[in-house]
């Protein structure tokens, strides 16, 4: 019996699997070298940055005494200022929902407001977390307009928004919302040259760059979110 055209078809098929995987080891080769590409750009890019020892030195400043941060969802940055005096700005990521200010828990966006802060955690899951008073008498004022809140609820935080520093999370508005760190995966996040927004409605920034910011600021900070 003739083997020939099954012998060709298993050839034809060896072939066709030496192609695939030729062609699966290149597509992973090039991911490969775009994403180390990227991220060698992003070091470079960081390591022609200010510290903020330097930054404060060229506005004339040993110390900064009124700390106020400026945090701006357009430009994705935190801005150090001294009273109103620019000091350094900082890249930033927001909550994965950048479409809207956030109204409740698991919505995901960042909220909009003035704010302080009213606790710092050197210990947490994304390295340390610098926690706001959200959700603000403002905050919580419109929920009561919408019904997402009840009267109880709305004078309850409105009591620890005057008496208690941090607000209340237990209501439908969520809360534990800051700035804080990226934790085990900075090395990478830190050096990606593009922002990625990923968190649960807190602003992130790199540990490094938390650290820098951790040695100005202090319980009662303004923080200003627009």
């Amino acid at each position: 019996m003739d083997n020939k055209p099954e012998e060709i078809t298993n050839g034809f098929s060896t072939l066709f699997k030496l192609t695939l995987l030729k062609n699966v080891l290149f597509t992973i080769g090039a991911i490969a070298l775009f994403v180390s590409g990227v991220i060698v750009y992003g070091i470079i890019l960081n390591l022609r940055a200010f510290t903020l020892s330097e930054a404060m030195s060229q506005k004339g400043f040993t110390e900064l005494e009124n700390t106020n941060i400026l945090i701006d969802r357009k430009t994705y940055t935190l801005s150090l200022y001294e009273d109103t005096v620019f000091v350094k700005s900082y890249r930033v990521s927001f909550g994965r929902n950048l479409n809207d200010k956030k109204k409740l828990q698991d919505d995901g966006a960042t909220p909009v407001g003035i704010y302080k802060v009213c606790d710092i955690q050197k210990e947490y899951k994304y390295y340390k977390f610098i926690k706001i008073n959200y959700p603000n008498l403002e905050d919580a004022a419109e929920a009561l307009r919408k019904s997402l809140i009840t009267q109880k609820q709305f004078n309850q935080l409105k009591f620890e928004f005057y008496y208690e520093g941090c607000t209340n999370s237990a209501t439908a508005l969520g809360g534990e919302i800051g700035i804080h760190g990226i934790g085990r995966l900075n090395p990478i996040f830190k050096n990606l040259p593009f922002v990625y927004n990923w968190t649960d409605g807190s602003v992130a920034l790199c540990n490094e760059d938390l650290d820098e910011i951790l040695k100005v600021i202090s319980e009662g900070t303004k923080v200003v979110i627009k």
